[in-house]
């Protein structure tokens, strides 16, 4: 049976491609079949880049990241800077011709779950429509949980159960990134409810994937 996972945000820059590219490589060195997407990008392709870097060379990075602006702006007005659009049904289309091949897709988005991607649509949408598991990520640190209840509310009844959270901890741990599980296991099942380590200031796959609390962690993302 195949799997789809829709890695989400709060925000821009909460670690999303970090957690992406760690589930990609931890499947790979399990040996399942696994695709990762970052469909639409803007103001560069690192993030695409990471992907393929984590994936080893399975897919190629047009097949990773087939629309790309330069602008470091929302993907909706990077395109419209360039005079160019990028439709739902096209992405879709991409993405159900290249995982037909695979076990597991991970599909990453661009910002959080709202900011638009391309014309007239956004994560919501591409989360739906490719009937994806959530995961949502969020730097944890003071106002994470307001944040995180609000991309929650913005997902369907159905998607939101089925959500899972990761909470992605800073060098050094406070009052409120110590407390910010806790507090969100009152409205959202404590088991769903995820925390990545830090993991040290030059950011290392291999390293990471060394670290026993990491594959415990990444192994209940995509647990069922």
């Amino acid at each position: 049976m195949r799997k789809g996972f829709f890695i989400t945000g709060t925000d821009t820059g909460v670690g999303k491609t970090v957690l992406t590219a760690l589930l990609a490589r931890y499947l790979c060195e399990r040996r399942v079949r696994v695709a990762a997407f970052k469909p639409v990008c803007s103001g560069g392709r690192a993030d695409a880049r990471a992907l393929h870097a984590a994936l080893g060379g399975v897919l190629t990075l047009d097949e990773i990241n087939p629309w790309h602006f330069r602008a470091a702006l929302a993907p909706t007005l990077a395109a419209a800077r360039e005079k160019k659009s990028v439709a739902l049904a096209q992405v879709l289309g991409h993405i159900r011709a290249v995982q037909k091949d695979f076990a597991v897709t991970l599909v990453e988005g661009a910002g959080g779950l709202l900011s638009p991607l391309g014309k007239d649509f956004h994560s919501r949408d591409l989360i739906v429509a490719l009937r994806a598991t959530p995961i949502i990520v969020a730097a944890n640190k003071l106002g994470a949980v307001n944040h995180l209840l609000l991309t929650l509310e913005a997902l369907p009844k159905d998607f939101r159960a089925k959500a899972k959270i990761v909470l992605m901890s800073p060098p050094k741990t406070n009052t409120a990134t110590a407390s910010n599980a806790k507090l969100l296991a009152q409205f959202f099942p404590p088991e769903n409810i995820l925390t990545l380590p830090w993991l040290g200031q030059e950011f290392s796959l291999d390293v990471s994937l060394n670290k026993p609390a990491v594959k415990r962690m990444l192994a209940a993302v995509v647990k069922d």
